[in-house]
């Protein structure tokens, strides 16, 4: 049999049942002036000419295969799907056991859907995950007189989506709320509903006492619908993604560094020397404090990898710089969502393989400072740094606290309730700031703090000083030298 466009395979037609024929005629792939789809198969069945379209060769010879050996099988095609009729009769099959089969309910569908992504992902991720998806629940349950605060429901959502409390009884106070939450949650395909999908894209745009979400929040929240949405198309409980269908919500980007909370070299070490006065001398709660606080100042570190900092990761000569060569981060989550756990994760350097390490040299004052709290305060477990009184973990709440009082102590009152230093992260801002300043490459700071030049740039470019006066004086010149000037 000839497989030439102008001499197409086809074979002799019998008999077959009503709707179906035995007489098929296949050509060859051809290539059609389409953009997304290119490449065209077309077959005629019974007189009717079916075609498909597909967006590589691969694609379109494979199915051609499928249908020339559906042929040679003597299947009978259907004539107005022009498809063999092993694939008809397994598409309604396929749509019978979906019509007996109840529809997989929202609460069910994120248990599983977390519990398969769990492994894989960092504590951090997974509470992302569950935040996100939590936010969606209160739009997907359906309301009564009875039904339990939004709150209640959050908190009972985010208790049952761990894989290790499945199968396990509730808490007593979050019992009434998971149960509404596992009887009166929708179906996952109430999505493709316009009005449950509007309030769905509300619950990802606003806090529970109806506040807008701050940007940063929204955004993290659609990715961890839109993540979830992709899996349910991909496992067949949806037919697309309606996320594909709304239109993102425009949020200016609030990732740009705020230059209102920026601290100059006076204010950073009255801050510095502020927190050495924060809790009794004895229980030195501020003082064990003052040399973390430096080295997010001094070497732009994050609060997570100061807290990993290890004594064999610091490298304190007696005079010049020094080096703090950084291999891991401890970002602080709940003990539900570390395998470990504990309150605080263990995990590579972000945006990094989990082996690599990043140096970062370091002045001869942050040299000094650390020297002085190793001999006074020595190393917490593990060889850490930094650690609390009894040689655990810093906590976050321990290091925002001391942290917020010796903002009081440094700061004049206007200052205290204005955004300056609002934050123990805002030390490391002003640290990439002052290293921009002075004229560091981009590209050398953003290796120092672990970063991408691009964000580097994209973050921080209103907050190096002198470029305004620079454009200035270059305008005036062109004026002047174009005669406009006054």
């Amino acid at each position: 049999m000839s497989t030439t466009d102008d001499a197409p395979v086809r074979r002799p037609h019998g008999e077959a049942r009503p709707g179906y024929s035995l007489d098929i005629r296949l050509w060859k792939v051809t290539k059609v002036n389409r953009k997304a789809r290119p490449y065209q198969l077309r077959w005629v069945v019974g007189g009717k000419v079916s075609s498909a379209t597909f967006a590589t060769s691969a694609l379109a010879e494979s199915r051609r295969s499928e249908l020339w050996q559906a042929m040679r099988r003597g299947e009978a095609f259907e004539i107005a799907s022009g498809q063999p009729e092993s694939e008809v009769r397994a598409a309604a099959e396929a749509v019978t056991a979906a019509e007996v089969k109840p529809p997989r309910r929202w609460f069910e569908f994120c248990r599983k859907y977390v519990a398969g992504r769990w492994r894989t992902s960092a504590a951090k991720t997974r509470e992302g995950m569950a935040d996100g998806l939590a936010a969606v629940s209160l739009a997907m349950v359906k309301r009564g007189d009875d039904a339990p605060t939004d709150e209640q429901l959050r908190l009972a959502f985010r208790w049952g989506i761990v894989p290790a409390n499945a199968g396990e009884g509730p808490p007593a106070d979050l019992k009434a709320a998971h149960d509404w939450l596992t009887t009166a949650d929708r179906p996952i395909v109430d999505l493709a509903d316009p009005e449950v999908f509007e309030g769905v894209l509300y619950r990802l745009s606003y806090k529970l006492d109806g506040t807008p979400a701050a940007g940063d929040t929204y955004r993290r929240r659609r990715r961890a619908l839109n993540t979830a949405l992709e899996h349910a198309v991909v496992a067949g409980e949806l037919p697309e993604n309606p996320l594909r269908r709304a239109r993102g919500k425009h949020i200016s980007s609030d990732s740009v560094v705020d230059r209102r909370v920026l601290v100059n070299a006076v204010q950073a070490r009255q801050l510095l020397t502020a927190v050495s006065y924060v809790g009794s001398w004895d229980r030195c709660r501020g003082r064990r404090l003052v040399a973390f606080y430096a080295v997010l100042y001094y070497a732009g570190l994050r609060p997570a990898e100061a807290v990993g900092l290890r004594l064999s990761d610091c490298h304190l000569p007696e005079a010049g710089w020094g080096t703090l060569t950084l291999r891991e981060t401890r970002p602080v989550s709940g003990k539900q969502w570390t395998d470990s756990g504990e309150r605080h994760d263990r995990r590579g350097l972000k945006a990094r393989q989990a082996s690599s390490d990043r140096p970062v040299p370091i002045p001869p004052v942050l040299v000094a400072i650390l020297r002085t709290h190793l001999s006074d305060f020595g190393t917490a477990g593990e060889g850490r740094v930094f650690g609390n009184e009894r040689g655990g973990v810093v906590g976050s709440s321990t290091y925002w606290r001391v942290w917020e009082e010796a903002r009081e102590y440094a700061l004049p009152p206007d200052r205290v309730a204005s955004p300056l230093a609002g934050r123990p992260y805002d030390l490391r801002h002003a640290c990439i700031t002052r290293w921009l300043n002075a004229g560091v490459p981009i590209a050398e700071v953003a290796r120092r703090v672990g970063n991408s030049p691009e964000v580097i740039h994209r973050r921080y470019h209103g907050c190096v000083d002198g470029h305004e006066e620079a454009a200035n004086r270059k305008i005036a010149k062109s004026l002047e030298e174009d005669g406009d000037s006054a």
